[in-house]
């Protein structure tokens, strides 16, 4: 199956509510590749690559985020094939 590419810009109440670890642990399951990091504006961001429906249920899922989190918005912007060559789902720093 091909895979995609997207970055996501969340925002919200989605820090200090376990948003990265949360997102991290469901990426892994779907089997996601990828990262996400705290921003300093306040928001998270992350770069999620994979199977098309696996992506989209993670996207899903960034809508809603953990139990504590509040999302109001989730920015998908399209990423680029130089983007997919990740292995796993990591946090990241802030930046």
């Amino acid at each position: 199956m091909p895979s995609t590419a997207y970055r996501l810009v969340i925002r919200g109440h989605v820090q200090g509510v376990g948003f990265r670890w949360s997102m991290a642990q469901e990426a892994e399951r779907l089997g996601v590749r990828g990262w996400v990091r705290n921003r300093r504006d306040g928001s998270v961001e992350a770069m999620v690559s994979g199977a098309p429906p696996a992506v989209q249920r993670l996207i899903d899922w960034a809508r809603r985020g953990p139990p504590a989190a509040t999302v109001a918005q989730v920015e998908v912007l399209p990423g680029s094939e130089a983007e997919d060559g990740f292995v796993g789902f990591e946090q990241r720093p802030t930046a």
